[in-house]
Parts: structure tokens; C-alpha cells; sequence
């Protein structure tokens, strides 16, 4: 298998993780506070990298230069998962997983900025009906309530996180030097923690570890390992093989991903007109995975 189809199913396997954390993170989002919850789930996640990388690779002493690098990545990140909580606690995981979709278009844009990565045609094409789909999922498909521009706070909060995820993207390929994908994880997660801690430590210190639900354990121990260390070695990965704009199309399948997990836990289904959004999101991936040739 070549580098850049591993780098496809990496992504594969990320949309698939990165779906559970909206649907486990409603049921979490209002029993504690943000930042709490990500300071411990980046801390258990930089246990689980920090060992995986002493087991395979090692930590070189040479990754430890320029650590400011490790800081505007871990800050960017930390910036996207406190307001992705914030937004959760009254925002519907499916309507914040269509905000999700709007990255891969922010992330082209930021990647021709950062890394003059062009975006074909096809490319721009394929990114605007990905999201037109998102916008119609936000909006539940009412047109009216579109043309009033009537959008929840938490999709506006979680819309800003979208834009520090989208700038994370070609960062990565833009400060790592040489360092493997685990390396340059732990680095970034450690840096977040400590982000992190500062930001949220009236809320840790507040917070009764003791007394919080066992949802809210099993949604930090899922984050932590799943939506945290796996999914960002398989960011990593995919980021330094695949063009940034290829990489965040997977993101066009968290909502449908989703709508799985919503299935499996119980909730239903969404209405067959907000399923239009999501089939056209399914769409502009199918569009962006076509080789340019």
C-alpha cells in the first residue's frame, strides 16, 4: 500500500472517531466544564502518545527545538476542542458535525496562504457543494430560517473552533521538521495540556472529580484515547502525505458518521430533508478523492 492510500484510510478511520466525540460529548458537555474536560483528556492522551513513542521511535533530543512550535499547535487545538464543548452543550451533534464541514474550504484557503497548496477547479467545486450541504444541515433545511440568518449560538461558537482546526491543518506540514507523526503528537498534546491547565484551572480545582456522572468518565476516557491519540497520529500521518484540502474532505463524512451513532445510542434519525444536506456532503468527498488526472 502506498503512502498516500494509507494516508486515505487514515483519514477513513479518523472521520469515524472523530464522529463519536460529538455524539458522546453532548451527553458530557453540560455535567462539567470545558476546559476541565480537555485538560485531563489531553493529559491521558499525552500518557498514551508520550509511551507509544518511547516504544517505537524514541523522543530525540532534536525534537525538542523550536518548541514554540508545539505551542501554537496545542493552543490552536485547545482552541478548537473548548469551544466545541462550549457549543455541544446546546447545539445537536448532528448540526455541529455539518459545522465541521465547513473546514475543508477554510482549510484550502489556509493552505494556499500558508503553503501555496492550490486548489484545482474540481477541487473548489466539490468544496462548495460540501458546503452548501453543511449550511442546509445547520439551518435543518429551512430556507426561511436561512435567509433570516437564524443559527444558534453554539454553531457560531463552534464555528470558531472550526477556523483554529482549519489553520492546524497545514501548520503541521508547515513546522514539522522530520519528526515522526507519534513524535511530533506528543509534543503538540503536552503543549495543550499545559494550555490548557492555565486557561482552566479555576474550573479543575472547582470540579468534583469524585461526583461526576459515569458518562462523563466514559466520554473523557473515549476523547482521550479514540478522538485525542488515535485520531491525531492519523491526522499527522495523513497530513504529511496527502494535500491539506484531501485530508479535511473526510471531514464531509463525520455527519454521517454521525447520524450512525445517533442510530446506535438510541436517538433517532434526522428528517429526510436534513439528510439532502448530508448526502451532498457524501458528494463533494466523493469529488475531492477522484485523482486530478
Amino acid at each position: 500500500m502506498t503512502p498516500s492510500a494509507r494516508g486515505h484510510l487514515a483519514m477513513l478511520l479518523f472521520s469515524a472517531l472523530v464522529a463519536g466525540s460529538f455524539s458522546l460529548g453532548a451527553l458530557a458537555a453540560n455535567e462539567i466544564a470545558p476546559a476541565a474536560l480537555n485538560a485531563v483528556r489531553f493529559l491521558i492522551a499525552a500518557c498514551v502518545i508520550g509511551a507509544a513513542a518511547m516504544a517505537t521511535t524514541g523522543l530525540p533530543r532534536s525534537a525538542a527545538r523550536a518548541p514554540w512550535r508545539y505551542v501554537i499547535l496545542g493552543g490552536l487545538f485547545a482552541i478548537y476542542f473548548v469551544l466545541m464543548f462550549e457549543a455541544l452543550k446546546t447545539a445537536a451533534p448532528v448540526s455541529t458535525a455539518a459545522v465541521f464541514t465547513l473546514t475543508p474550504i477554510m482549510t484550502a484557503g489556509f493552505g494556499y496562504v500558508l503553503l501555496r497548496q492550490v486548489t484545482t477547479a474540481r477541487m473548489a467545486v466539490a468544496l462548495s457543494i460540501g458546503a452548501v450541504g453543511a449550511v442546509w444541515v445547520i439551518f435543518r433545511g429551512d430556507v426561511s430560517a436561512f435567509l433570516r440568518f437564524q443559527i444558534g449560538q453554539g454553531e457560531i461558537l463552534y464555528f470558531g473552533g472550526c477556523v483554529a482546526h482549519a489553520i492546524y491543518t497545514p501548520m503541521v506540514r508547515k513546522l514539522n521538521r522530520g519528526e515522526p507523526a507519534v513524535v511530533f503528537t506528543f509534543g503538540m498534546l503536552v503543549a495543550g495540556f499545559v494550555i490548557l491547565t492555565i486557561y482552566g484551572w479555576s474550573d479543575i480545582v472547582a470540579t468534583d472529580w469524585m461526583a461526576l456522572p459515569m458518562i462523563v468518565w466514559a466520554a473523557v476516557v473515549y476523547l482521550a484515547l479514540f478522538a485525542s491519540a488515535a485520531t491525531f497520529v492519523l491526522l499527522q500521518y495523513a497530513t504529511l502525505n496527502l494535500p491539506s484540502a484531501k485530508v479535511m474532505a473526510y471531514t464531509y463524512l463525520v455527519p454521517s458518521w454521525v447520524i450512525c451513532w445517533e442510530i446506535g445510542m438510541g436517538h433517532g434519525m434526522p428528517n429526510g430533508v436534513i439528510l439532502l444536506g448530508v448526502l451532498m456532503t457524501v458528494l463533494a468527498l466523493l469529488m475531492l478523492l477522484r485523482r486530478e488526472d
